[in-house]
């Protein structure tokens, strides 16, 4: 599997509520303009993509495209730093409730497949990119106001636990579309099954009902050095009405397989391959780096989801296998050693199973912060199939394969789930 892990990961890499009637929030639209003409400045390398006529269509085709077209002319409404806050994330909310709802087919628009999550990624670039361009009359911290606007639009604000006795609840999260370079219609199944599977009561495996929430993470180093796993995690590990019983991270891995990674590594080690914004983190597989701002922990952190139940009850459509691979600097030694069956004592780490990238770094973050805070929880990552069988012509967005496929992989997520989230 390790041959497999890293061909699939350079393969990853490299390709790698509102009323229906109403797109986006109504208010501030209608006041007169508080702006000077927008700016000419410069877009960052994710926004840049939406020079790309494609990311506009998929926009459009899931019906989110007023949401693009209104919030110029609402973020000119306000007249302070406080109210510009406030709306960044009513909007960012809106827009993620939005997303949820159409992605369990309680949002008609368009004629994109339900479960798409490339619509709620471009526009949330188009929304960041007019933040960008905003001119104001008053100074605001544009960094804190897009910070705000992003955490609301993921899902990491007004997305607790409903508080109802006897009811497990699961906290997971997936990720936007990534590899964008080389193929920029792709779309990411591990966001799409979060998005499809917020807010769902789902009976489990012994009977049980519980409920999941999820939030969508950026492909980006620069967010998890400002800490937004922490964020999107220590609300759900604390004691009290929005704690989770469970908690697992999902990422896309491997052609045609889940696997449930036993292991999770403490360092970066994926350069040459960029994150979103086309940043590299510093870290190769001979010399490993740890992330800025990660909090003390061992080298590796094991996987306490329950494997053995999950990989004897769900093997379709794709087989679901634990794996126990690792990459490792053997103690007294300085260059990486491949393991099949897990690290050694005192070794360090260059590579959890899912590799030295964002998917090993969110599991490692979130269950550290989870040993932390709640060790007696379970929790660990999931890698998903990748999602395949997007139309040879480019011009196409999507297609019946592709539909088929990023629906039957969120399916499976929830089966794996239904079978985790089981109290032992």
């Amino acid at each position: 599997m390790m041959l497999l892990r890293r061909a699939a990961s350079a393969a990853a890499l490299l390709v790698t509520v509102l009323p229906v009637a109403v797109a986006a929030p109504a208010h501030a639209a209608d006041h007169a303009s508080a702006c000077r003409p927008p700016a000419s400045v410069p877009l960052d390398p994710e926004q840049a993509r939406l020079a790309d006529s494609r990311t506009s269509a998929l926009v459009e085709r899931a019906g989110f495209g007023d949401f693009v077209r209104r919030f110029p002319a609402a973020l000119c409404s306000t007249r302070s730093p406080a109210e510009a806050e406030r709306l960044l994330g009513s909007w960012g909310e809106a827009l993620w409730q939005a997303s949820v709802r159409r992605a369990q087919g309680q949002r008609p628009g368009g004629d994109l497949a339900a479960g798409d999550d490339r619509p709620l990624y471009w526009a949330r670039l188009g929304m960041t990119a007019a933040l960008a361009r905003w001119q104001p009359d008053f100074s605001v911290d544009r960094a804190a106001l897009r910070a705000r606007f992003e955490d609301a639009s993921r899902g990491l604000t007004a997305n607790a636990f409903r508080a109802e006795p006897g009811v497990r609840r699961l906290f997971i999260s997936g990720f936007d579309p990534f590899g964008l370079d080389a193929e920029i219609r792709r779309a990411n199944p591990s966001g799409s099954a979060a998005l499809q599977l917020n807010g769902r009561r789902v009976t489990l495996a012994d009977g049980s009902p519980a409920e999941i929430r999820a939030v969508v993470l950026p492909v980006r180093y620069a967010d998890f050095d400002a800490g937004i796993v922490e964020r999107a995690f220590a609300p759900h590990l604390a004691a009290g009405p929005a704690s989770a019983d469970v908690i697992t991270t999902v990422s896309q891995g491997y052609p045609g397989i889940f696997t449930l990674e036993d292991w999770a590594g403490r360092a970066r080690s994926a350069d040459p391959y960029p994150d979103n914004a086309r940043a590299l983190s510093g870290g190769t597989r001979e010399r490993p780096v740890t992330a800025p701002g990660l909090g003390p922990g061992p080298e590796f952190i094991r996987t306490t989801l329950p494997a053995d139940a999950v990989t004897a009850a769900v093997q379709t459509p794709y087989p679901v296998l634990l794996n126990t691979e690792v990459t490792e600097i053997p103690a007294g030694g300085t260059a990486p050693v491949d393991r099949a069956d897990g690290p050694t004592p005192g070794s360090r780490a260059v590579a959890g199973g899912g590799g030295g990238y964002l998917s090993n770094e969110v599991a490692y973050r979130s269950n550290r912060l989870r040993a932390e805070l709640a060790p007696h929880l379970p929790g660990g990552h999931l890698h998903t199939p990748v999602l395949t069988g997007l139309p040879t012509d480019t011009r196409m967005l999507t297609g019946p394969e592709f539909e088929a496929n990023e629906s039957a992989i969120a399916a499976e997520v929830r089966a794996v789930l239904e079978h985790a989230g089981v109290r032992r």
